[in-house]
C-alpha cells in the first residue's frame, strides 16, 4: 500500500522538517502552516525551555546510560516526579522514557492472571499493546458507550480485579471521556480506573491539570498517565497515583526496569515546561479560545467537522475515502498548510478525515489563512 501510495504521488508520511516546531515551520524547503503538532501549548519554543535543556547537558551530559532501577537515576527525575505529583494532586508519580513505554510498563504490571481490562475501543494503540503484555483479559467496548460498559462490567464477578482504561482527550476525535460516568461504574462494580491523559494535560482542567480535573474527580481516578511530548515540549510519560501502587509499578513492570532513563535535557525541558504552565495559565485559555475559533470558522465556511461538546485542539474534518484522503492532504501540504490524515485502522473506512491540531501560540490572522486554504482546496476534490 505504501508503495502504491509513492507511485501515485499521494505518500503522506515522513516529510522533512528543517525547522523548530512551530506554528509555522519549514518543511521541505516551503514555509508551511502547521496544523498538525501536538505541541499544545507551543512551548518546544519557549526559550527557558530550550535554555534548561542545554544547561542539563552541560551538567550531566548527553544521556543516563543506565535505566532508573540502577544507575539511571538523577536528581532532576526525582524533582520532576515530585513536582508533576504536586500539581496534578497525585500522591506519587513516576517517570518513564517515552509514552508509549508508559502505558506498556503502568498496564502489563499490574493487570494479572484472572483480571480484567475494559478497554474504549479508540483508545490508544499502546493502551491496546500494554493490554496485550499483561496477563489480564481484555474486554473492548464502544466508543464512550456507557451502557455497553455497565453490560460488559455485569457480567464479570465483583471481586474480580477489573481496570476501566479510557483516553482523557481521545487522539483522533477530540472528544472527551465520559469520565464521572466510567467513575460511577467503577464504584458499582469494585473495578479501578486508569485515564490515558497524553492529550488532556496542558489542555482541559483547572489550569491544564487533565480530564480528571476538568470533572472535579482528581481523587476517584486511581491512575492518571501522561506524556512530555506534546504540552510539556519533551520525550518521556509518566505514571500518577496513589504511592503504594507507584511504587509497586516500579519494581514489577519490565519495561520501566530495563530501559534507560529520560536524557537530562529531555528531563529538564519538561521540568521547565511544567513550571511555565504552573505560573502561566493564560497559555491553556488561549488554547481553548482557539480551539472554539477554528471549528467555528470551519463550520462557517462548510467544511464537515467532527462534533464534539467540548473545544479541544484536536479538531478532525471528514474526506470519507481513502485516496481522497490522501489526495487532500497531498493538496494542503502543497498550498501550504500541513496536517494529519487519518486512515484505517484508526477509522472506520468510510469515515477517513484530516485531523488538525492546535498550538496556544497559534494568531487568529494565521489560522484564518490556514482556514481559507482549506476550504479552497476541499471544494476542489472529487
Amino acid at each position: 500500500a505504501a508503495e502504491e501510495a509513492i507511485k501515485a504521488g499521494i505518500y503522506p508520511y515522513f516529510h522533512e522538517l528543517e525547522s523548530k516546531q512551530d506554528i509555522e515551520v519549514i518543511m521541505e524547503g516551503k514555509r508551511r502552516i502547521m496544523l498538525g503538532s501536538n505541541n499544545y501549548l507551543g512551548l518546544t519554543v519557549h526559550p527557558e525551555v530550550m535554555e534548561a535543556a542545554i544547561k542539563a547537558i552541560e551538567k550531566y551530559g548527553t544521556g543516563c546510560s543506565g535505566s532508573r532501577f540502577l544507575n539511571g537515576t538523577l536528581d532532576l527525575h526525582n524533582e520532576l516526579e515530585v513536582e508533576l505529583a504536586d500539581f496534578l494532586g497525585m500522591e506519587a508519580v513516576t517517570t518513564f522514557s517515552t509514552g508509549f513505554q508508559s502505558n506498556l510498563g503502568i498496564i502489563s504490571a499490574i493487570a494479572g492472571r484472572h483480571e480484567y481490562i475494559l478497554c474504549d475501543r479508540e483508545n490508544h494503540a499502546s493502551i491496546y499493546d500494554g493490554c496485550r503484555l499483561s496477563y489480564a483479559e481484555t474486554i473492548r467496548y464502544r466508543h464512550n458507550d456507557m451502557d455497553d460498559l455497565e453490560s460488559k462490567l455485569k457480567k464479570l464477578p465483583l471481586e474480580a480485579g477489573k481496570l476501566i482504561i479510557t483516553d482523557g482527550v481521545f487522539s483522533m476525535s477530540g472528544d472527551i471521556a465520559k469520565l464521572p460516568e466510567i467513575v460511577e461504574l467503577a464504584e458499582k462494580y469494585n473495578a479501578a480506573t486508569m485515564v490515558d491523559d497524553a492529550h488532556g494535560l496542558g489542555v482541559i482542567g483547572e489550569g491544564g491539570r487533565g480530564t480528571a480535573s476538568h470533572f472535579g474527580l482528581t481523587d476517584k481516578v486511581d491512575i492518571i498517565m501522561g506524556t512530555f511530548s506534546k504540552s510539556l515540549a519533551s520525550l518521556g510519560g509518566f505514571m500518577a497515583a496513589k504511592k503504594y501502587i507507584v511504587d509497586y509499578v516500579r519494581h514489577n513492570s519490565r519495561p520501566f526496569i530495563f530501559s534507560a532513563s529520560i536524557t537530562p535535557a529531555g528531563c529538564a525541558a519538561a521540568l521547565a515546561a511544567l513550571r511555565i504552565i504552573k505560573r502561566e495559565p493564560e497559555r491553556v485559555a488561549r488554547l481553548t479560545h482557539l480551539s472554539k475559533y477554528l471549528r467555528e470558522k470551519l463550520m462557517e465556511n462548510g467544511i464537515a467537522v467532527r462534533e464534539s461538546g467540548y473545544s479541544t485542539p484536536i479538531i478532525p474534518f471528514y474526506t470519507y475515502e481513502h485516496t481522497r484522503t490522501l489526495v487532500a492532504a497531498k493538496m494542503l501540504f502543497e498550498e501550504g498548510v500541513y496536517v494529519n490524515p487519518v486512515l484505517p485502522p484508526a477509522t472506520a473506512p468510510t469515515e477517513c478525515l484530516l485531523r488538525t491540531s492546535l498550538m496556544a501560540t497559534h494568531t487568529e490572522e494565521i489560522l484564518d489563512e490556514a482556514v481559507e486554504i482549506i476550504a479552497r482546496v476541499t471544494k476542489q476534490l472529487p
